[in-house]
């Protein structure tokens, strides 16, 4: 069975009160306790029902158990953890959840069973999990979520690609969305079903272009693709040469803050990109006047 005393400076008394003053304000936090497993009172004592926040970061947790009778749930934070491809179902019940972060888990590793051995048989040590790069396993890394979600972090997570179900049409209230860290190359034309999308972070993935879609975000103002494979060999776009980033993108949307430090271009580069006067004209209606164009995407 999983170990779920705490084991950090946190004494079983002071969890004991922690606990108990979470049933009368609705927020509980158990960061940092050590544990394998989510505690059972929170199943079994129906005081725990009315709980809105719970944070479970920087645990070892590798699976949920019934948190979704915690129907009331509106922000979770599991960041931290040893949540693996296929551990969030319980995460598709919680109605009401609006803010889940997930980051630095393995959800894009598939849990590699233990054999069974025989009695007294020596143990041999775990063999590490392998990040599975296949259409099927991977299509349910992260579970249906909750059409009431408006923040997503699953930054970190061993992610090679953008699981179907974080752009799925229901998810309309989505505002923000963390993917930095893992190693996506490809966006999908699916990303603008993300219709409230206001905040796209896709920092340190290996994302060479951007599709034409984003044009259809009409919410999306903050853009970070820091650290990523945007390259530009020539100006001269054509077919064979496309934008990286797509015209759509500048002219389309209110985007005002957006990031490529890292990329392999330059700030002239992006100065000739179609549509890009357009995204500084905007931009500067709304920050000060004050800012040179050389800061505007941290480019030199």
């Amino acid at each position: 069975m999983g170990n779920t005393q705490p084991k950090n400076h946190v004494g079983k008394k002071a969890t004991a009160q922690k606990l108990e003053n979470a049933k009368k304000l609705g927020v509980l936090s158990l960061s940092e306790h050590g544990l394998e497993a989510i505690p059972n009172e929170l199943f079994i004592d129906e005081g725990f029902r009315k709980l809105r926040t719970l944070d479970l970061s920087i645990n070892k947790l590798s699976s949920l158990g019934r948190l979704s009778l915690l129907g009331e749930l509106k922000s979770l934070n599991l960041d931290r953890n040893a949540l693996h491809a296929g551990s969030l179902s319980e995460i598709s019940k919680l109605a009401k959840l609006q803010s889940l972060s997930c980051g630095n888990n393995q959800l894009g590793v598939v849990a590699t069973p233990q054999s069974s051995k025989g009695r007294g048989a020596a143990k041999s040590p775990p063999a590490p999990p392998a990040v599975d790069r296949d259409n099927v396993s991977l299509a349910y890394s992260v579970p249906p979520l909750p059409v009431s979600l408006r923040q997503l972090t699953l930054a970190h997570n061993h992610l090679v690609r953008v699981p179907n179900q974080v752009t799925s049409p229901t998810l309309v209230k989505v505002e923000m969305l963390d993917l930095s860290d893992n190693e996506i190359a490809l966006i999908p034309p699916t990303i603008s079903q993300l219709v409230g999308l206001e905040e796209l972070r896709l920092d340190r993935n290996q994302i060479s272009n951007l599709p034409d879609t984003m044009g259809e975000l009409k919410k999306l103002k903050v853009l970070s693709l820091k650290n990523n494979k945007l390259t530009v060999r020539s100006t001269t776009f054509t077919a064979n040469n496309p934008q990286p980033i797509p015209e759509v993108l500048f002219t389309e949307t209110p985007l005002i803050d957006l990031n490529l430090h890292g990329n392999a271009m330059t700030n002239t580069q992006l100065n000739q990109f179609d549509g890009f006067q357009v995204f500084l004209e905007r931009r500067q209606k709304v920050k000060s006047k004050t800012m040179t164009n050389l800061d505007v995407c941290g480019l030199d």
